[in-house]
């Protein structure tokens, strides 16, 4: 039997391999900086890890910024986490991070890693590893910190007692293998239920009982006395991080030390746990046979085996070198933290999202108010970084609770102008947006222009031409429906994206216009209205036989805008609106902006509605790209509508664009201080006296309940 037993192949284990995300390092460097100094003792740290989720890849120990404590933690403390985690079990660690590169090079490593490795000898001796078995995979990182160049030197250790002699391998096979149909079929069963509760999770370490009957039942290794006997399978379970078919991984070493060192086992079965994609899956995990010869020092407990453990690098064992100088400026840190969950977005829920064109789009706000700062911050979060901010407006004490980008401070000494405070908070949020803040009042149709000041608003009528046109998209979010006026039709001359967002005191309009009267599309067919000059075409919601141009805010209106806000109480001149609507229509508004760039036909995109029958021609992995969307909040409801152009419009139209850019600035001026001049111009004077004189008869019919009105 002895010499058949020399035959026996070693027990060889995978070494473990760890990967460290920049968060750590920079929480490190945080940590040294504010509240360490020159304190090197030693922290107590959190590294992560999973069972084996691919055939071709190992898993890794993950060290990431939440393996530290934060800086309010004290030092002795080892870092929060939230237990159950899947995909993170966690295991202790501890960090020896040295003052100077000379005092990294001069560590004992052997001494520190004796020391880890006692720690596991002496929890196994405890008991503490039953009660704890994360425990057996403790690791151990020494490291130094170069804050000026930064450069991280370190190099992780996996302390792992040694058997002498060597365990023998009788044999190893997928568990698929090893175990009968029934018997692997329960066993997947059990572990899917093991690693689905939040008790159990993350213990990567657990006994496997397989009865006569192929039922099986997992525990923690504190219960290895309910389990024992009874004529049952018994195979000692661990999470393996390997994927290797013929080797198990590193964690095996310790858990076998505990085996034999508790309950004097030397015949053990292991199972080497493994999934894929997630689940549990009998074809990778393992089943081995292993032999444990007696260590006479082991019956001691004072007499420490050998350790072994310190990783290789590049085949050899060494320390490593990181250098971090550009991923650590806050600034790239944070624009790397920022794209994360826009990048997790291509790869499954939408593969065609295109960052490179949101980062890309320069974005016009005009106003700062509750929408502006809502739709700034929405911008950033898609990934859109050049935003320009228009407001005239100071922040007031009644601000801040319902525009998110101001606080107490910038109200103080008669408050900031928005624009400016605005994009500083913007800047704090996300130090790498490119933000600009404008001081503009912007001019209004029925607020005349004395002479002596003609010159000033025509100099602002030129500077908001020139902001529109070096700007992608345009959104009108200012109080009053005037002050929209100049920028639709600059907006509509230009070909530029518009978005309207318009509160009431519990209702909204998100709104996108229409390309502008001489706009055209190689993938749309743009043509401009026709009919008698008394037709007014908007609020269509049936298909039509061609695409017709989406209509603008005042494509609806019968007057010219006037001023809205002259003998108005107090409540009528304040956007008084229920606080849930500005954050709601301002999320539709970018959601509309992101729809447009990337629908095929951009700016020419038909209106679509959900009831409606859309073109099969192009995929829609954002859903549908509506013109209007009206919500309502007494009802919880919102609805999308279709809107098509007026030629009687007085901000889009062909006859009031083509003025504008015959005459330019003078046309302008004529339709702020003569707001009936745009009535005069779009022939809507010319619609009202005739509607004034047809005969309306009602028929009654008494034998219908509901009234309706069909446009």
């Amino acid at each position: 039997m002895a010499d058949v037993s020399e035959k026996k192949p070693i027990l060889q284990f995978a070494p473990f391999q760890s990967v460290v995300d920049e968060g750590f390092w920079h929480r490190l460097s945080s940590l040294k900086l504010n509240k360490l100094g020159i304190d090197d003792s030693p922290i107590p740290i959190s590294g992560f890890y999973a069972p084996c989720s691919h055939a071709q890849v190992s898993n890794h120990l993950s060290l990431l910024a939440e393996s530290l404590p934060t800086e309010a933690t004290e030092q002795a403390c080892a870092p929060s986490f939230s237990l159950g985690n899947r995909n993170k079990c966690s295991v202790p660690g501890t960090i020896y991070n040295t003052n100077t590169l000379e005092g990294y090079r001069a560590l004992d490593k052997q001494s520190l890693l004796k020391a880890e490795a006692k720690k596991i000898w002496d929890d196994i001796h405890s008991g503490k590893a039953l009660e704890d078995s994360a425990v057996l995979s403790r690791f151990l990182i020494i490291s130094f910190a170069d804050l000026k160049k930064w450069n991280f030197y370190y190099w992780v250790a996996f302390p792992a007692l040694v058997l002498e002699p060597a365990a023998t391998l009788v044999g190893i096979k997928p568990a698929s293998q090893w175990l009968s149909p029934e018997e692997a079929e329960c066993l997947s069963a059990a572990c899917r239920e093991w690693r689905n509760s939040n008790l159990t999770a993350d213990v990567p370490f657990f006994l496997v009982s397989v009865a006569s009957d192929s039922s099986v039942k997992i525990r923690h290794l504190k219960d290895w006395e309910a389990c024992n006997g009874n004529g049952q399978k018994m195979l000692f379970g661990f999470y393996d991080p390997c994927h290797l078919p013929h080797n198990p991984g590193w964690p095996l070493r310790n858990y076998l030390a505990l085996i034999f060192t508790k309950w004097k086992i030397r015949r053990i079965h292991f199972l080497c746990y493994r999934e894929n994609r997630g689940f549990a899956d009998m074809g990778l995990s393992l089943v081995g046979e292993a032999l444990i010869s007696v260590p006479e020092v082991w019956k001691d407990h004072n007499s420490m085996p050998n350790a072994v453990g310190w990783e290789y690098n590049m085949g050899k064992k060494g320390s490593k070198c990181v250098n971090l100088a550009k991923a650590m400026d806050p600034t790239r840190l944070a624009i790397s933290a920022a794209d994360l969950n826009l990048k997790l977005m291509r790869w499954r829920a939408l593969p065609s999202l295109d960052l490179n064109i949101l980062s890309a789009t320069k974005c016009l706000l005009l106003g700062a108010g509750t929408l502006g700062c809502q739709v700034a911050r929405m911008l950033m979060a898609w990934g859109v970084r050049k935003i320009t901010l228009v407001d005239s407006g100071k922040v007031a004490m009644s601000n801040p609770l319902r525009q998110s980008l101001y606080t107490l401070n910038d109200c103080l000494n008669g408050g900031e102008f928005k624009a400016i405070s605005a994009v500083k908070n913007l800047k704090q949020i996300f130090p790498a947006v490119e933000a600009e803040g404008v001081i503009m009042a912007i001019p209004m149709p029925g607020h005349p222009v004395p002479s002596q000041e003609e010159e000033s608003v025509l100099n602002d009528c030129r500077r908001l031409h020139d902001l529109i046109n070096s700007h992608d998209v345009v959104f009108l979010l200012t109080d009053t429906r005037e002050s929209r006026w100049l920028p639709t039709l600059f907006s509509a001359a230009s070909k530029k994206i518009t978005i309207t967002a318009a509160l009431g005191f519990d209702s909204f309009l998100v709104m996108r216009h229409g390309a502008g009267p001489f706009s055209s599309s190689k993938n749309l067919k743009t043509q401009t209205l026709s009919g008698p000059p008394d037709s007014m075409d908007t609020g269509l919601l049936s298909d039509n036989n061609g695409p017709q141009r989406l209509g603008c805010y005042f494509c609806n209106d019968v007057v010219a805008p006037i001023d809205s806000t002259a003998n108005r109480t107090l409540d009528q001149q304040c956007t008084v609106t229920r606080p849930g609507l500005a954050p709601i229509a301002s999320a539709l508004a970018v959601e509309l902006l992101v729809g447009i760039l990337h629908h095929p036909h951009g700016i020419h995109a038909e209106g679509e509605h959900a009831n409606a029958h859309i073109s099969a021609n192009y995929e829609q992995p954002l859903g549908i790209l509506p013109h209007q969307i009206r919500g309502s909040l007494p009802q919880f409801s919102q609805i999308s509508l279709v809107g098509h152009s007026s030629r009687s419009c007085t901000a889009c139209s062909e006859t009031v664009v083509s003025e504008y850019q015959d005459r330019g600035m003078e046309f302008v001026l004529q339709a702020i201080n003569h707001p009936t001049y745009l009535e005069d111009l779009t022939g809507l004077t010319d619609l009202m006296k005739s509607t004034s004189s047809f005969d309306v008869d009602w028929d009654k019919d008494d034998d219908g309940d509901d009234d309706f009105v069909e446009i």
